[in-house]
């Protein structure tokens, strides 16, 4: 196959027979595109042959785990992908319609090295992609994603006899009976289960429902235009949602799965939301308890709580602060032989005895019922008030074009550098630290702190505030220093959302 081409236009000849493939597409840790603008189905096809040739260069085991999620144009991506794979000599087992982790977990239960599963996650239609791993239960990082770049953007694929293809029947049953058997609950518990008419819909209510709770199902029938919001724990429309149904039906708790389920957001029995770095911290108090000196990998957009916590020391537990991106995360709870990592936006990482290691939603939420059926006595209201106080934004992602995103982020960084260098304050506080591991954390004196970094699969960048204070500074920190330095920068955009 020729090198594709960045150039195409729809309703042409050309776009019809030749491959568009956007270099852009290629991210920090998985692959995302506008399909037809970024992407022709035939791009796709050189994606799969280019993941052949990239898996038969590290001689793997040409044998790879295959799905897509519910949206009107994955099955048709997952096809012209399989083309490629079968083109690059791929044994392809074919799982159907999944979840990331059901075809996380199809690696294992099948034996199977590689994974190719198709998905935009939470992105708004118009987005696919393709998550990929070739050693479970790890997903690519950098290094695997520069070089399937460079094989497919050169036209380097090389094709191979011996492609095969097989279809698993009735996969979803058989993910759905092992995550069910993640915890057995005895308490009474009713619970919210929102899906946000996303793939998750056709897992998780049945798995919760044989975990031993009630389900009040919100938004699972699956509806590929997502009419009411875009299913993405983290959004403020979707956890409104969630909230309004717990006081509605007086539920326990609310658990929402994003696109692919491999996120889990949480809301409470008073209908306030918990975000996952602070049910992180409280499964980690939970879980220290039954497995001491145990470690938790956590990203640099979580709590600063991690640190001082004084269950965690009591337990001997320790905290490891790492890179955001799921597949960092999930890298570094592997390499460190950690209980679980945990990460802001929605993805826990369970292993040892809890799990594979791989981010799933209904695996998290198994956790957390589990954390509650230990505590029959509390609610998960009264759990999160257990925890010390701190005050945490919402994500907050403003536009800036893949292109120029790392230059403006380069340069934001410096000014945040430069500033603590120079013994520099913030609202009055000194500036302690500026870690650079992942964008720039800025931690202030009273252990405040402000985030920015660049979103690794939208043209965004990302940006959290904490505050030790109150609510009203958490505020500030965004309103009075974040947001007007970065209005500084001309290529910074819209933010999707603010506080």
């Amino acid at each position: 196959m020729r090198a594709p081409r960045q150039d195409l236009k729809p309703n042409t000849a050309a776009y019809e027979t030749q491959a568009l493939v956007k270099p852009t597409g290629f991210r920090e840790y998985d692959a995302r595109w506008i399909l037809e603008k970024e992407i022709n189905l035939l791009g796709i096809q050189a994606l799969g042959l280019g993941l052949a040739t990239y898996v038969h260069e590290q001689n793997i085991e040409p044998k790879i785990v295959i799905g897509h999620d519910f949206r009107s144009y994955s099955i048709a991506v997952k096809q012209a992908l399989t083309i490629g794979l079968l083109q690059g000599g791929m044994q392809v087992l074919d799982i159907g319609l999944a979840l990331s982790p059901t075809a996380y977990f199809a690696q294992f239960a099948l034996d199977c090295p590689c994974v190719a599963m198709v998905t935009a996650s939470h992105n708004e239609n118009g987005w696919t992609g393709v998550k990929m791993g070739a050693n479970k239960p790890l997903t690519f990082g950098p290094d695997e994603m520069g070089r399937l770049k460079e094989i497919v953007l050169g036209g380097l694929g090389v094709e191979r006899a011996g492609g095969t293809l097989t279809h698993i029947e009735d996969f979803a049953e058989t993910y759905i009976a092992d995550v069910a058997t993640k915890a057995q609950i005895k308490r009474p518990l009713r619970v919210v289960a929102a899906c946000g008419n996303g793939t998750a819909g056709a897992f998780a209510p049945e798995a919760l429902r044989r975990m031993g709770v009630e389900v009040i199902e919100m938004d699972t029938d699956l509806d590929w235009t997502f009419p009411k919001y875009n299913p993405n724990p983290e959004d403020h429309a979707m956890l409104v949602q969630m909230a309004a149904k717990v006081k509605e039906t007086e539920a326990d708790l609310a658990l929402g799965f994003d696109g692919d389920g491999d996120r889990c957001g949480v809301v409470d029995d008073t209908g306030e939301e918990i975000f996952a770095d602070k049910i992180g911290l409280m499964l980690a108090r939970d879980l220290s308890a039954v497995y001491p000196n145990s470690t938790f990998v956590v990203d640099v957009k979580s709590t600063g709580l991690y640190k001082t916590d004084e269950v965690l020391k009591a337990n001997d537990a320790t905290t490891v602060y790492w890179k955001t991106g799921h597949s960092y995360i999930k890298r570094k709870t592997a390499e460190i032989g950690a209980l679980a990592g945990f990460e802001k936006s929605g993805h826990f990482f369970m292993a040892g005895d809890l799990g594979h290691g791989y981010d799933d939603g209904i695996v998290a939420a198994a956790a957390i019922l589990a954390m509650l059926d230990r505590n029959p006595e509390k609610k998960l209201s009264e759990l999160k008030q257990a925890l010390p106080a701190a005050y945490t934004s919402l994500t907050m992602s403003p536009h800036c074009a893949d292109e120029e995103k790392y230059d403006v982020l380069a340069r934001i960084v410096k000014e945040y550098e430069d500033l603590a260098t120079s013994g520099g304050s913030i609202l009055g506080r000194k500036i302690v630290e500026a870690i650079t591991v992942n964008g720039v954390r800025v931690h202030l004196e009273d252990g405040s702190w402000v985030l920015v970094r660049a979103s690794s699969n939208k043209p965004e960048l990302v940006v959290v505030v904490e505050s030790m204070r109150s609510e009203d500074d958490m505020r500030d920190l965004f309103h009075k220093e974040v947001k007007p330095r970065l209005a500084n920068h001309p290529e910074i955009g819209a933010f999707n959302q603010e506080i």
